[in-house]
């Protein structure tokens, strides 16, 4: 059974929360600067194998897989340790914010034999995974188009202090869910056009960057997709809406799947109409107060990355595919500042 270590204990609680309910691999260590932080999720959890030290961490030769959930600025450099330390890497989304480092992480991959997954959780929860699984059956015929947004109401995200500073963005923050979507579908993507605005809620509370954005993107082939983020104002109703949601548009039948709410629907090639819901798994990935943690997408997503480790397979989005999604939003970012579209120059 692999072991896993655990850097980075605000988003980790939910993976810590995946570990120890599985039976594909062993929680050795948590860590975390704030020891404060480290105490309460041992007491949480009833787990005290923690540590203060990242060095201590690596040090440790009974671990496998270190998952960084740390800042975004510290993720390459924690992902280049995790390597030379002979580790394998669970890091979250977004990948790096640096793409100056992108073909050093890539080498050093590739010298140490060392893997690297991206956790990008969207993929991993049920409608998602559900409407993968009938595409590939080819149940909507040959894709036409994607849409794929992310709504909420994340106000409340303004109590952290981090989110009012200028490096904050909700392009990278939250419309990295719906971007990797598309690329899920539409993987060779090579022009964007966006708009996006700061507004009077986001201005209100301190917002420095848009916080209300539309794009669309162009692939090499011709085929088009659609992407939207909306996070300082109130939702629709849940029985009209969903947080996030991911269209499949083909020559035969449509989806969608429908996030937060574990719903989804499906016209088939043969007519056929199906709206089928999760509630039965409503335990496995809400395990938390509210809805702010998914713990059950991370153990999903946790146990795909060891069964890939022991079966010699890559595991997706790996290494390469992480960057080349920032690349696209880097691209994003500079379309909402230009007005114009820009092209994606993926690194290969």
């Amino acid at each position: 059974m692999l072991k896993l270590g655990i850097l980075g204990l605000g988003e980790g609680r939910s993976t810590m929360s995946a570990a120890l309910k599985s039976d594909k691999l062993e929680l050795k260590m948590a860590c975390d600067m704030n020891e404060a932080l480290c105490k309460q999720r041992a007491k949480e959890f009833d787990f005290h194998h923690f540590t203060t030290s990242y060095q201590e961490m690596l040090d440790d030769s009974g671990i496998d897989i270190i998952g960084i959930y740390t800042p975004d600025h510290l993720h390459a450099q924690h992902i280049k340790l995790a390597f030379e330390y002979g580790k394998h890497v669970v890091c979250t989304k977004p990948l790096i914010d640096d793409l100056s480092v992108a073909n050093e992480l890539l080498d050093l991959s590739n010298k140490t034999g060392k893997k690297l997954f991206v956790g990008q959780s969207s993929r991993f929860f049920e409608p998602m995974k559900r409407q993968r699984s009938d595409f590939e059956k080819g149940l909507i015929g040959d894709l036409v188009t994607v849409e794929a947004y992310y709504h909420a109401d994340h106000r409340w995200f303004l109590g952290k202090g981090w989110s009012l500073q200028d490096s904050f963005k909700w392009l990278y923050g939250g419309l990295s869910h719906p971007v990797d979507l598309v690329r899920w579908y539409l993987p060779d993507l090579e022009e964007v056009m966006g708009y996006g605005m700061l507004s009077s809620n986001g201005k209100k509370g301190g917002l420095k960057n848009e916080d209300t954005m539309h794009f669309i993107f162009k692939a090499k082939d011709g085929r088009i997709a659609w992407v939207s983020g909306a996070y300082s104002g109130p939702v629709q109703p849940q029985t009209r809406d969903s947080e996030m949601s991911c269209v499949l548009r083909g020559t035969e039948g449509c989806s969608q799947g429908d996030y937060m709410d574990l719903r989804y629907a499906i016209t088939t090639n043969t007519g056929e109409e199906q709206i089928i819901t999760f509630d039965h798994k409503l335990k496995h990935y809400f395990r938390f107060e509210g809805k702010s943690h998914h713990a059950g997408e991370y153990q999903n997503y946790l146990e795909y990355f060891v069964d890939c480790i022991e079966n010699g397979k890559t595991a997706y989005p790996d290494l390469k595919e992480g960057i080349n999604t920032v690349v696209v939003m880097q691209a994003m970012d500079r379309s909402l500042q230009t007005g114009k579209p820009e092209k994606i120059e993926f690194i290969t």
